[in-house]
């Protein structure tokens, strides 16, 4: 283009002649096409911010001026600089007097509504008057939509031209001013439009998330019905259990894979922010975000490949004694996630809709969970759909029904019924002894078998213990060494040769080997000692009743202390070893305390279990141990007639039953409920 704008076709005081005809009609083509692609751009559905950047480029460009801008009213009244070319920094921004003469000068097109010229360094030098302390002539035209002044168009002309130039130039901003009006005029009422249809989505995800009082399915609602109302890629709902939160519902799942990494990764970082009671809005810059939450989210945008995530904490609604409390005390119930996995762009309208979403998601959730949280709310919800059982019709049922019932009760009160301890144990001999290893050491032999008999004395099994073997040699070595040098010294003492002093030197000498051999002979009769407990002895006359003894022990190692087989007396007395669990010992010892003699026993044996035999308690231990699945128990000896018994087999299965006396039926039959209830519960409150 040219230098300027092309001429006024009335002249305007310039002179027509000394212009280039061709570069007039190109000027005129160039701004054509610029007021086409104004006109284009108006009609198209593109951001405010991208239509005023490319409309005001246009426009200085078609009026070959040094810039503009373009202006817009917010809610308070104040102007607001919506996008700039060349903005006069320094008489506009810079110099406050001069920033709030141009204000008022704005303020007053505004509000005449009318375009206006205003020539450079004009207006009063007061800074409360309007005035235009630039070095340009402002041309000025308003935005209008309805009748409505919503905003300003501003051009920065260079001066000079004339009178008739000038309002060319006016009358064709007022021209683009209103292909902008009509720009902003659809974008209102498609916004309008959208608004609408936002609210119809709204009413209906309103109407579904308050619908139920079910806090899980109320969670499925929102997270399905949410993400076609924000217009995301995926909605979750996170729960909070104890201190930390947990993914709950996502959009479009039907059930969730709690040990995920990326649901637990997710679950941690929902944590973090409800803790920092702080929004989430997450575009993949984390330069202002606090490392505690900065970990956990690079943590799940690895997993999941999020572009754009927001985390809003959900906090049920405040009443009016908690609004006039300073601070918020409250804690978050729960956690709203939105995620996009394709742009990482937000809006206005999905941030809009996503606090709305995130508003009425936390009210319905929790009045979900105070509904949940109501004393036996099962039972008012079975009396209340129970209300046809007192009709007329049903009444003599009812009576019916009420008077069984109180029978029953009454009977589980009143009846009496033996009251059995239920325990499990095994059969075994009276007199056994556990074999076990003296030292460490590896089984070398083993030369008895199961079942088989033995006499106080025969071996049952040799041990071997590397390091006892070094030391015994060791200090056999020693040993001879010593009495290698005895003998040298003792012949050496009967040299005439000898002064006195080196007799009795040798004879000190002697003396300490003298002792030295001695203390060789003890320490190598205590090592001979514990070689010999290497061998395992019976200490009875007996049976081996270890299973596979020889193919269990043999070449395997032992610890010291290690119970390596048992040897019984099958020929004495048998008695059952029963583990009563610890928390029914006070029913025992109560039972104990009424009675002369200590309890009987019915048990059967697993290899009969048709039949009963009968014993008694002879012996409750002190102390409760761990035994096996059945936890902390008391060990219970019961002394049994062999005689009775179809088979005598050790270790045998046996399930028994401790007589402790009559109780109510009732008692009986639920005193493990009972005692459960007054642990658990009653002794709590």
């Amino acid at each position: 283009m040219g230098t300027g704008p092309a001429p006024h076709p009335s002249g305007g005081g310039t002179d027509m002649g000394t212009i280039d005809p061709v570069l007039i009609q190109q000027t005129k083509n160039e701004i054509r096409s610029l007021v086409t692609e104004i006109t284009q751009l108006c009609q198209s559905d593109i951001p405010l911010a991208e239509f005023y950047e490319e409309y005001l480029r246009r426009v200085v460009s078609a009026l070959a001026s040094h810039g503009g801008a373009v202006w817009s009213m917010r809610d308070d009244g104040s102007l607001q600089l919506d996008y700039q070319v060349n903005l006069p920094k320094a008489e506009l921004v810079d110099d406050e007097a001069s920033r709030h003469r141009h204000g008022r000068l704005l303020q007053n097109v505004i509000a005449s509504g009318q375009p206006t010229l205003v020539p450079p360094q004009s207006g009063s030098t007061d800074g409360e008057e309007a005035g235009n302390s630039t070095d340009f002539l402002l041309i000025l035209a308003c935005l209008r939509v309805d009748q409505e002044t919503i905003g300003v168009v501003e051009i920065f002309q260079r001066a000079g031209g004339g009178p008739t130039t000038q309002r060319g130039y006016l009358r064709f901003l007022v021209q683009m001013c209103e292909h902008a009006s009509d720009f902003l005029k659809n974008r209102r009422l498609r916004h309008l439009g959208d608004r609408q249809s936002l609210w119809e989505q709204l009413e209906g995800f309103i109407r579904s998330a308050h619908h139920r009082l079910d806090s899980k399915a109320t969670a499925y609602t929102i997270v399905n019905e949410s993400r076609r109302l924000i217009q995301c890629d995926r909605v979750s709902i996170a729960f909070r259990k104890g201190k930390n939160l947990v993914i709950e519902a996502v959009s479009g799942l039907d059930t969730i894979d709690r040990r995920a990494a990326e649901v637990q990764q997710l679950g941690r970082l929902a944590t973090v922010v409800a803790t920092a009671k702080r929004p989430l809005w997450y575009t993949g810059n984390n330069r202002d975000l606090p490392p505690q939450v900065d970990e956990p989210l690079h943590a799940y945008v690895d997993q999941a490949h999020a572009k754009m995530l927001a985390v809003i904490p959900l906090y049920p609604p405040t009443t009016e004694d908690e609004s006039d409390k300073s601070g918020d005390p409250r804690e978050a119930i729960g956690a709203l996630i939105v995620e996009e996995l394709a742009s990482s762009r937000i809006d206005n309208g999905m941030s809009e809709r996503v606090e709305i979403v995130a508003t009425h998601a936390a009210s319905a959730l929790a009045n979900a969970i105070e509904h949940e949280s109501l004393f036996l709310l099962p039972v008012w919800r079975a009396i209340g759909k129970a209300k046809w059982i007192v009709q007329a019709r049903t009444l003599p049922k009812t009576i019916a029904i009420s008077v069984a019932v109180i029978a029953v009760i009454l009977s589980l009160v009143l009846v009496p019924k033996d009251f059995d301890l239920a325990a499990k144990g095994k059969l075994q001999p009276a007199v056994r002894r556990e074999i076990f290893a003296h030292l460490d050491g590896v089984v070398i032999d083993v030369p008895v078998a199961h079942e088989q008999a033995v006499h106080k004395g025969d071996v049952l099994a040799r041990m071997s213990n590397n390091k006892l073997e070094v030391e015994i040699a060791n200090l056999i070595g020693k040993k001879r060494t010593t009495q290698e040098r005895i003998r040298s010294l003792t012949r050496a003492q009967y040299d005439q040769k000898l002064t006195v002093e080196q007799q009795n030197q040798m004879a000190g000498e002697l003396l300490e080997l003298a002792q030295a051999e001695e203390s060789i002979d003890r320490e190598l009769a205590l090592l001979r000692e514990q070689q010999e407990r290497l061998v395992l002895r019976s200490e009875m006359d007996g049976q081996v009743v270890t299973w596979s003894v020889g193919d269990v022990l043999l070449r395997r190692p032992v610890q010291r202390g290690q119970i390596l087989m048992t040897v019984v007396d099958p020929t004495g007395d048998w008695e059952l070893e029963l583990n009563m669990p610890e928390r029914r010992m006070g029913h025992l010892i109560e039972a104990v305390n009424a009675g002369e003699r200590l309890p009987a026993v019915t048990f059967n044996l697993a290899s009969h279990p048709g039949k009963e035999f009968e014993g008694r308690v002879t012996e409750i231990h002190r102390v409760a141990e761990v035994r096996g699945e059945d936890g902390n128990t008391v060990l219970l000896r019961v002394a049994v007639d062999k005689a009775a018994l179809p088979e005598l087999r050790s270790e045998t299965t046996v399930t028994a039953r401790v007589k402790c006396g009559t109780r109510s039926i009732g008692f009986v039959v639920f005193h493990e409920l009972i005692e459960t209830i007054q642990t658990k519960v009653l002794f709590w409150l």
